[in-house]
Order: structure tokens, then C-alpha cells, then sequence
């Protein structure tokens, strides 16, 4: 087992703390004025799902957890419930919408994304950096808007809604980076 110290938390570390795996979902390094560093953090229980936010100390230091990644496809959704396929055994495994909700936003049915499980357990579902989606809804450029990197509003076809340059239209493929959910280039 390794080790994380809490200066060096960034999101998506996954850890073990006061017994419970959980993985940083949002954090901020603290440097005030006056007093010491901090690291504020919002972590997730990684097996019921729960949230709490917490600070540390940036030299506090935790047992990292073993977590296993899979290379699955989204299959289909069922109410709260999210199908994965696994490609090399076609086992399918129900996900938990809050377990796969961000990645969703950039996942088509047939796509690939990454499950993340602990001790055989899901508990993250995450999209590729990078997708390339079709855009289902947008309104033309206004004609004579040259404004230096001026966007528009763009919906992808999965439902989420990205800012796009003027010039790109309803009906293209675009490549966007899931992380940030910015438009990258047309396709």
C-alpha cells in the first residue's frame, strides 16, 4: 500500500480515512496571510455514495486505496440504474446514477468509458478525456458578430449543453474534453 499526503490532493485521488474509502471530489490549497496551510476538501464514500467536506493539513498523510480500472460500454439506463458491458466477458453490471451522472454528459449507448471498482465493487464511472459528439441543437452564428472568441450555446447529443465557437453549426461532430466540458475542434 502507498501513501498520499494531503498538499498533494488533486481530484480523483482515492484514499483511506477514518476507515472508509473515499475519493476527492472537489479540493482548494489554503495559503492564508496569517496561520498555517490547509487543504479543503469535499470527499465522497466511495461504497454508499455519502459526501462531507473536510480540511487537513497539507503533511497529514493517508493509505492509498487499491483501485482497479475497466475498460466497459455503456450499454443502457433503466430508470436510476446505468448498464456497463463488459467487452471481454459480456457481463453487465448496474451502476447507480450518481456513480456515472458526470460522465454521462460526454457517453453515448455503445460508448466506452472507465469503471473504477474497489474490492469488486463500482463505485466511479468515468468518460474519456476526449469525445468526439454530434451537436443536435444550435442556433446559427449572428451574422456580423466578429467579437474576438465570442461563443454560442451548443447541445451535444447526449443531452448536455456545451459553449462553442459562432462558427461551428447544428449537425457537426465536435471533439470536446470531458474534463473541463470545453469544445475542442471540429471533427
Amino acid at each position: 500500500m502507498g501513501y498520499v499526503l494531503a498538499g498533494d490532493f488533486r481530484k480523483g485521488v482515492t484514499f483511506l480515512y477514518e476507515g472508509k474509502v473515499v475519493t476527492i471530489v472537489e479540493f482548494l490549497h489554503v495559503k492564508p496571510g496569517k496561520g498555517a496551510a490547509f487543504v479543503r476538501t469535499k470527499l465522497r464514500d466511495v461504497i454508499n455514495g455519502g459526501t462531507v467536506e473536510m480540511t487537513f493539513n497539507p503533511t497529514a498523510k493517508f493509505e492509498t486505496a487499491e483501485i482497479n480500472y475497466k475498460k466497459m460500454t455503456y450499454s443502457y439506463n433503466d430508470g436510476d440504474l446505468y448498464y456497463f458491458m463488459d467487452p471481454d466477458t459480456f457481463d453487465i453490471i448496474p451502476v447507480n446514477k450518481e456513480m456515472c451522472e458526470d460522465a454521462l454528459n460526454f457517453v453515448v449507448e455503445g460508448g466506452e468509458v472507465t469503471v473504477d471498482f474497489y474490492n469488486g465493487k463500482p463505485f466511479e464511472v468515468e468518460a474519456p478525456n476526449f469525445v468526439e459528439l454530434t451537436i443536435t441543437q444550435s442556433e446559427p452564428g449572428v451574422k456580423g458578430n466578429t467579437t474576438q472568441g465570442a461563443t454560442k450555446p451548443a447541445t451535444l447529443e447526449t443531452g448536455y449543453t456545451i459553449q462553442v465557437p459562432l462558427f461551428v453549426n447544428e449537425g457537426e461532430r465536435i471533439r470536446v474534453d470531458t474534463r473541463t466540458g470545453e469544445y475542442m475542434s471540429r471533427v
